[in-house]
């Protein structure tokens, strides 16, 4: 490629994936998009639940202290759920060979749709220890995911990981990793779609059209929104090297682990029905006087 055509592309900014080092201590760009992630998100459930004006008859099933216990929760079920799905779907030939590098999740390596399945589980078993609607915990928690896959997305991109195909659109970047070809840069698509759109999409459910009180919606919109932005994007996105394309050489994982979100979220939006509840005590709050 011509020194010109190489001026003549976006510059990609090189930014160090460290954040910080004290000793041998380092914060890297991609944990703290976790922690802000999960921080955003709960801050913006604990709003959802504690708003009543966005539930049936006024009475939100969900408490600003359930919202707090659950914290411990998702968190493990993201990253055990993620790890363990990046492991067990894209590398798992790897990991066999180096077990302890499944435990370096600094490095990238995280899976949307294993963390998928581990917050599912985590929901389960919350919401039957709880004696919680299932589906009301879902739908709140699936309005706060975008937070996370923005920051997450971001993170790849200052990684310089998960980079688009070979493009010659006027955004296009040289990736550090990624030859001297100019590429598209597919995290800030996903950024963009998962993150911001998702995230003003679901506001409006919940806000606006009020679909919180209908147990199932907000969280089957999220799951049709999710599944056909990535794979969408998987189309400008390279499939990881150890895969490549799938079935007949266009399919990508990421495509094929989609599809079934499909499936569920037309379920879903179908059969969503409006819910009231009874009005629930905080734990440790003394009942009205009659």
């Amino acid at each position: 490629m011509s020194s010109l055509s190489l001026m003549a592309i976006l510059s990609y900014p090189n930014i160090d994936p460290v954040l910080l080092q004290l000793g041998p201590v380092r914060l890297h760009w991609y944990g703290l998009a976790y922690v802000a992630g999960i921080l955003c998100g709960w801050l913006y459930a604990r709003s959802l639940a504690g708003n009543p004006r966005l539930w049936a008859n006024g009475v939100s099933p969900i408490s600003k202290t359930d919202i707090d216990d659950f914290i411990l929760w998702v968190t493990l079920g993201i990253v055990v759920g993620g790890r363990l799905g990046s492991i067990l779907f894209y590398d798992f030939g790897r990991y066999l060979e180096d077990p302890l590098a499944a435990f370096a999740i600094w490095e990238g390596g995280m899976s949307f749709h294993g963390g998928l399945v581990g917050v599912v589980l985590a929901l389960i078993l919350f919401t039957r220890s709880r004696r919680l609607p299932l589906f009301s915990l879902i739908d709140v928690v699936a309005a706060v995911v975008p937070f996370g896959l923005f920051f997450g997305r971001i993170a790849n991109f200052i990684n310089g990981e998960l980079w688009g195909a070979p493009s010659d659109v006027p955004w296009a970047m040289v990736f550090p990793t990624g030859g001297d070809v100019p590429r598209h840069p597919s995290q800030l698509y996903e950024a963009g779609l998962e993150g911001i759109a998702l995230f003003l999409l679901l506001r409006l459910l919940t806000h606006h059209f009020k679909m919180l009180r209908k147990p199932r919606f907000v969280g089957s919109a999220f799951l049709g929104f999710y599944a056909c932005s990535r794979i969408f994007v998987e189309f400008f996105r390279m499939p990881d090297v150890q895969l490549g394309y799938l079935y007949g050489g266009w399919l990508t994982m990421g495509m094929v682990l989609s599809v079934p979100m499909l499936f569920v979220a037309a379920w879903g939006l179908l059969t969503a029905r409006e819910r009231t509840y009874a009005p629930r005590l905080e734990p440790g709050a003394a009942p009205a006087a009659e």
